[in-house]
């Protein structure tokens, strides 16, 4: 069950029709302008309630920015309409701090565009409950510990704090349960000294005392702008054995999703990457809080990476617009990315397309049937 929802690999293999349209336009700005990302991650507010210890966008500063509902309005089926297939709320801010949340899933949903959350889940309320659930695609949860004690040092807040996520999700499991909805709930640790001997603990949790569908263990990767560096630098070696332990843990209904493929690639040289940086400034895009539109999350702030804001141009106005080709030229003549954040959010597509623009594998083609049989397919 883990391997088909593709955690540790990536789907844009199975959007063969946009793939092709990336090969067509490689320098050619003319043809590069109208492809579209797939994905989309959008932060609907900036502030946060908790200030975990391996945050990556701390540089922000959690500033209390959101979206408006009013806006979004206009550019989700604007968005739709123009080759968006998926959405995650999430970003440098709680999503479910947003009053409106639901009437943003519910909007995504018209618009013909896939919802997820990465969420700390310390927020779930009723409304979203009865009105946004059954619309999502998944929620993963970030729950960084095995005990309140831990989860409150990690995610530097209230030990109370721990319960009320396992309550909550406990909620969302018995209503999917209930209503035999389609939505995938998962828990994510991100794994750490502090919290690496309450793997297990954690597990039971999910598993036995929750019944999510799954558990991520996965690597920290150290952000290009944070100011947080205690863990730079850290060394997954030692818990190589660790996934094949996990393994004992799958069940039918549950998984452990030990991202082992990411883990070994974090002890990589610099020589076994691809050369250039493929999935920018096509495959995907992130909207801020302040509803300016960036190329590379792993760029926030940095004016290279920014395209427009959706408060000000139309999607299309700032997809085709000025700043997206300079920035179309930047990555193409002068991006050095060595300089970029290991393990990126598009590190398995670029490795893909890497060796489908060298020739070394063929595209295939699937049809929209064949597309369909495929786990959250638009979340490349």
């Amino acid at each position: 069950m883990s391997e088909s929802y593709g955690i540790d690999s990536h789907k844009l293999i199975y959007h063969s029709e946009r793939v092709a349209q990336w090969r067509e336009s490689k320098s050619r700005w003319a043809r590069a302008k109208s492809v579209y990302p797939i994905y989309v991650e959008m932060s609907p507010v900036g502030a946060c309630n908790h200030r975990c210890t391996f945050c990556a966008v701390d540089y922000i500063g959690y500033k209390a920015n959101r979206l408006q509902t009013a806006v979004l309005e206009k550019r989700l089926p604007e968005m739709g309409r123009l080759g968006v297939k998926s959405i995650m709320f999430a970003g440098e801010g709680e999503p479910m701090l947003h009053k409106d949340i639901s009437e943003h899933v519910l909007l995504c949903n018209a618009s013909g565009i896939d919802v997820s959350f990465t969420t700390n889940a310390t927020i779930i309320t009723d409304k979203f409950v009865d009105r946004a659930l059954e619309h999502t695609t998944w929620i993963k949860v970030s729950l960084n510990a095995g005990s309140k004690e831990t989860y409150s040092r990690v995610h530097r807040t209230k030990e109370s704090d721990f319960e009320k996520v396992v309550s909550n999700l406990k909620v969302l499991v018995t209503e999917k349960r209930s209503r035999s909805l389609h939505c995938t709930i998962g828990i994510q640790i991100l794994l750490l000294p502090e919290n690496s001997h309450e793997i297990e603990k954690l597990i039971h949790i999910a598993r036995d005392e929750i019944g999510v569908d799954y558990l991520v263990v996965k690597p920290y990767s150290q952000h290009k702008y944070s100011e947080t560096r205690i863990y730079e630098g850290m060394d997954y070696a030692s818990f190589a054995n660790l996934g094949k332990r996990l393994k004992a843990f799958n069940t039918e209904q549950f998984s452990v999703v030990f991202r082992e493929e990411t883990m070994r690639k974090c002890g990589e040289g610099e020589n076994s990457r691809y050369k250039q940086c493929h999935a920018t400034p096509y495959f995907w895009a992130y909207v801020m809080a302040d509803g300016s539109v960036y190329g590379c999350s792993a760029y926030l702030l940095d004016e290279r990476f920014q395209y427009g804001n959706i408060n000000d141009n139309t999607f299309q106005e700032i997809w085709e617009g000025e700043q997206r080709e300079e920035n179309f030229n930047f990555i193409n003549e002068k991006l050095d990315i060595s300089n970029c954040r290991t393990n990126c959010r598009m590190d398995e597509v670029n490795r893909y397309l890497d060796r489908v623009a060298q020739g070394k594998i063929e595209q295939v083609n699937f049809n929209e049937v064949d597309r369909n049989k495929i786990p959250h397919v638009n979340f490349i």
